[in-house]
């Protein structure tokens, strides 16, 4: 009888013991990795505030710890843009998040909706908002389009030109608001009101581009079409036509 209550009581003491170890252990970590400081970087299509927001909601949102596990190795889900999302500690109390973001190569306008799509064509993503920095495309022909699979165009060989394109635009540091393919494979970039016709020559294309920087610093809020269709090696000049 007397070894029972020993045994019982031994029992309540350990239970105790346990209960306050993990709660002492559960303050401990509450306490010290409490976040204060947060850095992000990655972000492109989204502000600093809005990727802490939705990193750090819900239930031990303000945990470092807490948050490096769940962002281990996954992908964050529903967050239109975003692929993968990192959490690293750097101390207790700071934290880096590293957004990747999906690549985007070009968007169309398609229903009033614009339509995202990578270097190979594929649909990542559609908005109803115009995101800065992404070239719009135009004079590519299709009647549907579904999320997840390539753009059903007439020959998806533009999608290399178009890759090729953004990816010399960006060298340059030259953001357009928009890129036209006729159906002759002449190409014409906007920047604001003016034009820039750069013809179908695809071996000279970079050499335009390289001098586009200079042309388009003199050209600066004026309306009309600078005609680079034929690349001219020995002068580099070319006709700036005013209007429309």
């Amino acid at each position: 009888m007397f070894k029972s209550k020993r045994m019982g009581i031994g029992l309540v003491v350990v239970t105790v013991l346990l209960l306050t170890a993990v709660l002492g252990a559960g303050s401990y970590i509450k306490t010290t990795y409490s976040i204060k400081t947060v850095y992000v970087e990655g972000n492109v299509h989204y502000t600093e505030d809005e990727i802490k927001a939705i990193v750090m909601d819900g239930f031990l949102g303000d945990n470092s710890l807490y948050l490096s596990l769940k962002y281990k190795d996954k992908g964050i889900e529903g967050i239109p843009f975003v692929d993968v999302v990192d959490v690293d500690i750097l101390s207790p109390d700071t934290i880096k998040i590293i957004v990747y973001e999906k690549v985007l190569t070009g968007c169309v306008r398609y229903l009033d909706t614009y339509v995202y799509f990578d270097r190979d064509g594929y649909v990542v993503e559609t908005s109803a908002v115009r995101t800065v920095g992404v070239p719009q495309i135009m004079g590519l022909r299709f009647e549907h389009m579904v999320l997840g699979e390539k753009l059903p165009v007439e020959d998806d060989g533009i999608f290399n030109s178009i890759l090729e394109l953004t990816m010399l635009l960006q060298k340059y540091s030259l953001t357009p608001d928009r890129i036209y393919f006729n159906s002759g494979g002449e190409i014409t970039v906007y920047f604001g009101d003016t034009k820039v016709a750069l013809g179908n020559e695809p071996s000279y294309l970079e050499d335009k581009l390289m001098l586009l920087p200079g042309f388009l610093s003199e050209l600066e809020g004026k309306n009309g079409t600078l005609q680079m269709q034929t690349y001219d090696a020995d002068s580099g000049k070319y006709t700036f036509k005013p209007g429309g």
